[in-house]
Formats: structure tokens, C-alpha cells, sequence
């Protein structure tokens, strides 16, 4: 697929248009960063990592019947995707405490929190993302009430196939983040999931096997991607 321009360039991908303007191309790099860009480092093989890493999950998810915007694999750093009306807001579902949670509520970190906790995020780096609720996305127009209730839906959905994929793998999935948009009037899934947007740790060590390493200066972040990979049945 052919590119014909740049839409947008993030943190750590870039999106790409085509001559279909229902398809994009996504090009995971290396560049990874923290704390709403504050610290930033290129880790060698990382968008390779991630790449192969989102579509092996994403097409997990489309098989248990969850639309994503994944359509295929077009290279090792690049994937064809629908181009989707993104809703500024980031779902977040969370099994175990850690991060934010525990610095906003003080409770300990790994309490395991039953039923998981849902959160609504607004997508803005200069604001720090900070929480929202369903009273902000609708009032402010970036999502309807429908909208809203089927983020919810198919979030929890989410988590109930990758508990279980990574549990398979004796990991823990603590916490992740999900974005929408709107593709042909449904809500479908978009962005990426890979250990960037994700909190996983081994079942039996707590040892942190995510971006966490990055953030807290760990090392070893894309020898744990990989370790992940072959824990879930991806030979990177």
C-alpha cells in the first residue's frame, strides 16, 4: 500500500495516508518515551517489537469477535489499518494497582481490585491527561451516550480475552489503556496494544515485564517485550 502523506506523528508511531481514504498506514518506530514526553530514548528494534506485537494481539481480539482497525501486517515496521474518527478519550481498565491509582488513592501497589476498575482518560499531553467521566465525553461532544456505553462493553470484553491469553503465559495483566473511534457508524478499536500501553507482570516474581522498565530505569524494556512475545506464543 502505497503512502501518500503524513497524518499525524506521535510519540512513538506515525500515521501514514493512502491513495483509500478508509485505509492508513501505521509505522511503529523506536523512539519511546514517558511522562508525557519528559523522557525520551530510541530502543534499538522496538517498532519491530510493537508492530508485530499489536497485530499478534489485535487479530487475537478479532477472532473472539472484537472489531479492531487491524486489517494486516504490511512490513516489519508497518501495518495497514481503517482509518477511523478517533474519540479523544482513553479507556482504562484495571485489575491490579499500580501507577496513577496508587498515587492518587494510596493504596498498595498490586492490591487486586474486584470487580476491575474502569477509568475515562481525556487524550491530551499538554493537559496531562487527566480523568474524566461520562457527564465530560458527552457534554463536551467527544463521544455520545451510546458511544460511551460500548467503549465500556468492549473494553471489558477486551479484558476477559487478554487476562486469560496472558495468564496462559504466567503473566499478570494489571492495567491497560484502549482508544476508539468511529469507523462506518460502530465503535471500533484503534490505536495499539502492545507492553507500551499495558502493565504485565510475571505471576510468580511481580517482576515488571512492561514499559514500566523504561519509566523506573529498569533496562532490559525490549529483551521483555520479546520475553511477553514468546510467553503469549509470538516467536519474535
Amino acid at each position: 500500500m502505497e503512502k501518500t502523506g503524513v497524518l499525524y506523528a506521535g510519540k512513538a508511531k506515525t500515521v501514514h495516508t493512502t491513495a483509500d481514504e478508509n485505509l492508513m498506514v501505521l509505522e511503529f518506530r523506536n523512539d519511546t518515551s514517558a511522562f508525557d514526553g519528559e523522557k525520551m530514548e530510541q530502543l534499538d528494534d522496538k517498532g519491530r517489537v510493537n508492530n508485530l506485537f499489536n497485530a499478534y494481539v489485535m487479530q487475537k481480539l478479532q477472532d473472539a469477535g472484537i472489531e479492531t482497525h487491524f486489517v494486516k501486517l504490511l512490513s516489519d515496521h508497518e501495518s495497514l489499518v481503517r482509518n477511523l474518527k478517533m474519540m479523544p478519550v482513553e479507556c482504562v481498565v484495571r485489575n491490579r494497582a499500580a501507577g496513577s491509582l496508587v498515587r492518587r488513592l494510596g493504596v498498595e501497589e498490586g492490591l487486586e481490585v474486584n470487580p476491575p476498575i474502569f477509568e475515562f482518560f481525556l487524550k491530551n499531553d499538554a493537559l496531562h491527561d487527566p480523568m474524566i467521566n461520562d457527564y465530560h465525553i458527552e457534554t463536551f461532544g467527544w463521544a455520545t451516550k451510546d458511544q460511551i456505553a460500548r467503549m465500556k462493553e468492549l473494553t471489558f470484553q477486551v479484558n476477559s480475552v487478554l487476562k486469560d491469553l496472558f495468564a496462559a503465559g504466567g503473566m499478570i495483566l494489571v492495567d491497560y489503556k484502549l482508544e476508539f473511534g468511529i469507523f462506518e457508524g460502530r465503535v471500533v478499536l484503534g490505536d495499539e496494544f502492545s507492553p507500551d500501553g499495558c502493565r504485565l507482570w510475571d505471576a510468580k516474581t511481580l517482576e515488571k515485564l512492561d514499559k514500566d522498565r523504561f519509566r523506573q530505569g529498569l533496562g532490559g524494556v525490549v529483551e521483555s517485550y520479546i520475553e511477553v512475545a514468546r510467553r503469549i506464543g509470538l516467536e519474535l
